[in-house]
Order: C-alpha cells, then sequence, then structure tokens
C-alpha cells in the first residue's frame, strides 16, 4: 500500500456531442468519484474562450461541488490573479471556506488563462500592472481571507481594515503555482505551499522544487517548505486502451503547440481515424513517452517512484481518458474509471 496522496486537477473538458451542461454533470459525477475513493483534493482550473473546456469559474463551480462532496478538499488549480481584483477573489474563496471549513484551497497563477483580446475584458487595462503587483496582492488576499483582516494604509495617513467575510472561523489554504524560477522564489518568499505542473522534464523539476526548497523562508500558514506536482495520466486494463483512451488529450496538445484552432475535444473513435501533420505525430509520440499513461500496475508503480525521487508526498493528476460515442453524454466513464483503478491499486 503506497503512502503517497494523490488529488485530481481537472478542467471540465467538453467532447463532441456534449453542451456544457453535460460537462459540468460529468465532472459532478467524477468529483463524487474523487471523494468516495479517497482522493486528497478536487481542483478545477480557469481558462477562458477555449471550446473544449468549461471550468471559466472556478469559484462557481466549486461552489456546486461543495453541496456533491462530503469530504475531499476543493480549490482552484489555479485562478489567475492578473485578471481579477484581490478583494473579488478574497470574497468568493472566504464564502467557499464558511460553506465548507477546513476543505477549501485557493491556487493562485499569474498567466492569462486566454487570450489577449478575452485578457482584457476580464481586467480592462489592468493585466500587466497587475501581473508585477503580485507579491502585493497575494498578501493582501492572505490578509483579507484571515480572521485578522488586512489593515490598508491610506494616502492621508489613517488605516482602512478590510475583511473577505465578516466573521471568519478559518481561512481557505493559499497556494502558489507556477512553472518557472519566479514562482519557486515567491512561493518560497511568502511561506506557501508550490504547486508545480510536471511536463516532460525530470531535470527542470528537479530544479525548481530544490530552488523552492532551499530559498524557503516559514510564515505563519507553512513552517516547512510543501510542493505537489501536477501530472497528466491515464491508466487502463492494457497498454493499448490507455494510449487508445489517450489520443484525444495528446492531439488537442499536439493541435495546441502547432498553433493549429481548436475545437470541442474528439472522441476516442474520431481521433483513432484523425491524420495529423509530422510535427503533431512527433509531439504526439513525445508526449506518449513522457506522460503517465500505460497499465494500471506500471503507471502506479512508475508514479509512485517518480514521486519518492522528487521528494514530494501528493501528487495531483489531470485524468485525460477520453470519451466514446456510446457514453453517456453527461458522464465520463474513462475518467471515472481511472480514479477506480488508481485507487485500488495505490492504496490496497
Amino acid at each position: 500500500m503506497s503512502h503517497l496522496a494523490l488529488s485530481i486537477l481537472d478542467l471540465v473538458p467538453v467532447r463532441d456531442g456534449q453542451r456544457s451542461s453535460d460537462a459540468v454533470a460529468a465532472s459532478i459525477a467524477l468529483a463524487r468519484r474523487a471523494d468516495e475513493f479517497g482522493f486528497t483534493r478536487y481542483w478545477l482550473g480557469e481558462h477562458h474562450n477555449v471550446p473544449s473546456v468549461a471550468s471559466t469559474n472556478p469559484a462557481v463551480l466549486l461552489g456546486v461541488l461543495v453541496g456533491h462532496t462530503e469530504r475531499i478538499r476543493l480549490g482552484s488549480g489555479g485562478v489567475m490573479l492578473p485578471s481579477h481584483a484581490p478583494l473579488v477573489i478574497a470574497e468568493q474563496y472566504a464564502a467557499l471556506e464558511a460553506a465548507a471549513p477546513d476543505r477549501i484551497d485557493l491556487g493562485i497563477g499569474r498567466a492569462p488563462g486566454s487570450d489577449p483580446i478575452v485578457t482584457a475584458l476580464l481586467q480592462p487595462g489592468g493585466h500587466a500592472s497587475n501581473v508585477t503587483r503580485l507579491p502585493e496582492h497575494l498578501q493582501q488576499i492572505r490578509a483579507m481571507m484571515s480572521p485578522r483582516g488586512a489593515s490598508l494604509q491610506l494616502s492621508g495617513g489613517g488605516q482602512y481594515s478590510v475583511y473577505a467575510t465578516p466573521m471568519a472561523g478559518s481561512s481557505p489554504s493559499l497556494w502558489l503555482l507556477g512553472t518557472s524560477e519566479y514562482s519557486a522564489r515567491l512561493a518560497a518568499r511568502l511561506g506557501l505551499p508550490y504547486v508545480l505542473a510536471h511536463q516532460t522534464s525530470e531535470e527542470h523539476t528537479h530544479r525548481l522544487l530544490d530552488l523552492y526548497r532551499a530559498q524557503f523562508e516559514a510564515s505563519d500558514q507553512l513552517r516547512a517548505p510543501r510542493a505537489l506536482l501536477t501530472v497528466t495520466l491515464v491508466v487502463a486494463d492494457s497498454d493499448a486502451d490507455a494510449r487508445r483512451l489517450a489520443l484525444p488529450q495528446l492531439q488537442h496538445m499536439a493541435r495546441l503547440g502547432s498553433g493549429t484552432s481548436l475545437g470541442p475535444m474528439q472522441t476516442v473513435e474520431a481521433a483513432a481515424h484523425t491524420v495529423l501533420t509530422a510535427s503533431q505525430s512527433e509531439l504526439v509520440d513525445g508526449l506518449l513517452e513522457h506522460l503517465f499513461i500505460g497499465e494500471t500496475g506500471a503507471v502506479a508503480e512508475r508514479l509512485a517512484e517518480f514521486a519518492a525521487r522528487i521528494g514530494v508526498d501528493e501528487v495531483m493528476i489531470g485524468p485525460a481518458a477520453g470519451g466514446s460515442i456510446t457514453d453517456p453524454r453527461d458522464r465520463f466513464p474513462a475518467r471515472e474509471r481511472t480514479l477506480e483503478l488508481l485507487a485500488a491499486r495505490m492504496w490496497r
């Protein structure tokens, strides 16, 4: 039995034949299964104006999931803070914490989460300056969500107190997401737990985690460095089945990497008959080699060994199995099966 904690990162994917309502219903079902199987967290990403992603507003969808789960921690992976007013985010997640005390995580990133036009619609004229103010805004959010509130210095010399919720009994856990030296250094300086998206380079992952751990400064929230990794994963009863189920996501990533316009996620049947360009096929082959895709036992063993080498005790998986044309529109059976197979293998 492994001691590795597993969590879920969900973008609420929309596949061919689904409406947004179907995709949300499928993610509600997946969150309930994650809660049932003993996963630690269930986080939602933030992406805008993407045909294959229905997770545009994590706070709203997390409010829905609060009513459908009992134990699992719920959070954002993450809120793209430069596109939002810090007080609004603090109020949203303080309200979620009030609804589900000690179950809410606020993961924050600094990427825009969309193209420049949507970014301008979210925060007219403010994104670039807000990127540079990220450290200040993170500290403001942490203070505003706390029972003590934040004390702001007015230009006239006075103090003004701001509370994200009137009488907080607890605060959401604040996390910083990133893939760069900047995010690793900032998480360390502010004493925040750090979430690193592991892509394909173990050397890069090692380097950033070593930097974070070496520079970490204790805070009221965290006394010692704490990190978790996010990985893309597909498991099945055989390598061939896992690769077949992974193909829609892999082809989607290849199109994104080659600048091709995106639509809803293809079904596994459509993906099997799709002809890619030579460069896209090369990208897919590389992803198959480096991502966690294969027979359940082999992938579970590889994942546990990888986490031990990196020195983390929690991994957040993006379950990337595709849907079939015969699947119910409001469920993602292969994603649910991924969670079931992993739980049975990792914690038996």
